[in-house]
């Protein structure tokens, strides 16, 4: 059995329906109640709920974490993508020697996690070049992540011998008739094998895997239900694991895709709080995807993973200091840099945490 199987027990309820509830009483093993319009009305007392539950788990600490684009050709034609590949824009990898360099730079601010993304082109950035990066970056940083395209159990299992911890893909839409309307080709296509592919990655002996929906393609309360579902699936058959959720909303790019269905700052809220009450124990990522503001007012609600220093763009930390324009998978929000973001959590009585894992 696999998480699909889970999927289609409840892949045709209706949100208008599903999502209603009569109690007034926060139901923490509930999370169709947690996401209900109900709830939504109790977000005080689910606040107080979620940061008793986040100090107890993860104290008051945020792991940051920063990402580096190591290539954006791709296969795919993803509707809401800057790096779909029927968008008109500059295709480029990374030399070793920009790897290293951009190494160089994100380790020069005391970062020891990174999350390296690719399009998604096996030609182009095929599992052996991945491994020649990481041949290299694994010189400068203790935990490597991964945001690829979906591979196989032995071609997660040969990134992990050359120095990857943690994997991160997002299925983007859970609702499958939606899925098919937005990658009208490519590898991508295939519903079922990225669904499986955490779980693929989880056999394979990650340490770490971290799942997500892009808010905005479909609704958003069955987006996150199913998504909990997923997460509190691989907790249970991977319980050496340790598994986190992103809740991205679509921002603006290249593409100019506007999202099919509204996610408010106050659904994001619920979204967070639902999530943290559902699965204490589950990392919850917010990227520079929100704004700087709502980004700091969140912290003590769920959150334990920021990222900082962010760029979308390939090589996109050496661009700043070569003061090169290229073309970013989509615009970020929060622009602040690493010591920046440490200043701010400090001050909130937090601690950034830069490295939290070490490789012997």
């Amino acid at each position: 059995m696999s998480y699909y199987d889970f999927y289609t027990q409840h892949k045709d309820l209706d949100p208008d329906k599903f999502f209603h509830h009569n109690s007034r009483i926060i139901i923490p093993d509930s999370l169709q109640y947690l996401l209900s319009y109900e709830a939504g009305d109790n977000l005080e007392e689910m606040a107080k709920m979620a940061r008793q539950i986040t100090l107890r788990y993860f104290g008051k600490s945020i792991q940051l974490y920063t990402p580096m684009y190591l290539s954006n050709y791709c296969e795919n034609h993803c509707l809401y993508c800057g790096f779909s590949a029927k968008n008109n824009i500059k295709r480029e990898k990374l030399s070793l020697e920009e790897v290293k360099r951009e190494a160089e730079l994100i380790s020069s601010t005391g970062l020891r996690h990174i999350l390296i993304l690719t399009g998604e082109s096996r030609k182009e950035s095929p599992v052996e070049f991945i491994k020649d990066c990481l041949k290299i970056l694994k010189k400068y940083f203790d935990s490597i992540s991964i945001e690829v395209y979906p591979l196989e159990n032995t071609e997660y299992a040969q990134l992990i011998q050359e120095g990857v911890d943690g994997l991160t893909i997002y299925q983007e839409v859970y609702n499958e008739f939606t899925y098919s309307q937005l990658h009208p080709y490519g590898p991508k296509r295939n519903y079922r094998f990225r669904l499986d592919a955490p779980e693929r990655g989880a056999a394979s002996r990650m340490r770490s895997v971290n799942i997500g929906a892009l808010l905005g393609l479909y609704d958003w309360r069955y987006e996150v239900y199913l998504l909990g579902l997923h997460a509190k699936y691989l907790q249970d058959k991977f319980p050496d694991v340790e598994i986190g959720i992103s809740v991205p909303r679509i921002r603006p790019q290249v593409a100019n895709f506007k999202p099919f269905c509204e996610v408010s700052d106050r659904n994001l809220v619920q979204i967070i709080l639902a999530l943290r009450i559902f699965l204490p124990r589950a990392q919850i990522t917010l990227s520079t995807r929100e704004n700087s503001e709502l980004r700091d007012n969140l912290i003590p609600l769920g959150v334990t993973r920021m990222s900082a220093g962010s760029s979308t763009a390939v090589g996109g930390h050496i661009i700043n200091t070569d003061n090169q324009a290229k073309t970013c998978q989509f615009e970020i929000s929060d622009k602040r840099n690493v010591e920046e973001m440490k200043a701010v959590l400090m001050n909130k009585g937090y601690q950034g945490v830069l490295k939290d894992w070490l490789k012997i």
